[in-house]
């Protein structure tokens, strides 16, 4: 589409705007592009390349500034990664010794956080949602407590509003079917399979088991942490962002209601490598004036959450790619280490 001059000029305008954050003008392109052009020449370019989207011309300035289309440019096909020396990658990797799983996420959430001077986010490895053992104990004639024992140990206790009183020998038998033929068997699995092999159980203790599967996975699932993000506070003094209220605003319902940005780190997951979502390309993350760099990790083999940094539009990418991909790599082998 663009012709080796024009991508030159389109490279250099966008590292000059992400450097200095100002419309970037033919004379600053002419001294930085290292291209051999008239004035006129360079406004002849930058008009096509205005025409086909990739800048615009802010109204107070005869300066362009990249838009969307231009970084999505600029970063898929234009960019120069500046990778991370060896020695500040065993530095790295000193913060995420193999250690408690959740305090290396957190940890992770501050390295990203710490080194790009962005938000970092990470989205904790999901749980699976089994159990190791289930009780029934009767508190009144239509209220059961269920009590369930994850494979970690772990104890969580829900009421079950019957509607039909239960002897204990039927909650017995209830639990003990549940036992013997679902113990460490995730939830979902056990929906799936209930259908056909509650026909062996009574009438009379199929709804309370049916009550028990799906109280005890959304019980299970509310003890999986989401997400842990770190220097939500760097991108207040951003003036890309600090400058609208009404900007900052939506990123903060963002972080409190959580749903999109699990949505975006989910979709992230299932990419291989860096993905970068600029703007409002994602269709999840409100704000035209925020991107976000991710990678997923895994243990042993298995991709298990995603990590990235949060940022403006306007961010060294060519700087914070190769924090992402190191740090998801370094986690992926601290996790391992962990679970070895």
């Amino acid at each position: 589409m663009l012709d080796q001059r024009a991508r030159t000029l389109l490279k250099t305008l966008v590292e000059r705007y992400i450097a200095d954050g100002q419309p970037v003008g033919s004379r600053a392109l002419s001294k930085f592009s290292g291209l051999d052009l008239s004035p006129a020449t360079i406004r002849n370019v930058m008009a096509d390349l205005e025409d086909l989207g990739f800048i615009a011309s802010p109204h107070t300035s005869a300066g362009r500034i990249p838009t969307p289309r231009g970084y999505r440019m600029f970063v898929d096909t234009l960019i120069t990664v500046q990778p991370l020396n060896e020695a500040a990658q065993q530095e790295l990797k000193g913060q995420l010794m193999p250690d408690q799983p959740q305090r290396v996420i957190s940890a992770a959430a501050s390295m990203l956080s710490d080194l790009s001077q962005f938000a970092g986010v990470v989205m904790a490895p999901k749980r699976p949602t089994a159990f190791r053992h289930i009780e029934f104990l009767n508190l009144s004639d239509k209220r059961v407590l269920l009590i369930l024992v994850t494979p970690d140990g772990d104890v969580q206790n829900r009421i079950l509003f019957t509607d039909r009183a239960h002897t204990q020998s039927q909650l017995v038998e209830a639990a003990n079917f549940l036992n013997q033929h679902y113990a460490g068997v995730d939830f979902e699995t056990i929906r799936g399979r209930l259908h056909e092999e509650l026909k062996e159980l009574r009438e009379d203790i199929v709804r309370l088991t049916e009550a028990a599967v799906q109280a005890g996975g959304e019980a299970l699932a509310e003890t999986n942490e989401s997400y842990v993000i770190s220097g939500e506070k760097n991108l207040l003094g951003i003036s890309d962002l600090s400058a609208d209220r009404e900007s900052l605003r939506k990123l903060f319902d963002m972080f409190d209601h959580k749903t999109a940005l699990m949505q975006l780190l989910e979709m992230s997951s299932r990419a291989d490598g860096v993905q970068i979502f600029i703007g409002g390309e994602s269709r999840l993350v409100p704000l035209d004036e925020m991107s976000i760099v991710t990678a997923p990790y895994a243990v042993d083999g298995r991709v298990v959450g995603t990590l990235g940094v949060i940022g403006p539009t306007r961010m060294a990418y060519e700087r914070v790619i190769p924090i992402v991909d190191i740090t998801a790599r370094l986690l992926t082998n601290a996790l391992s280490h962990s679970n070895s």
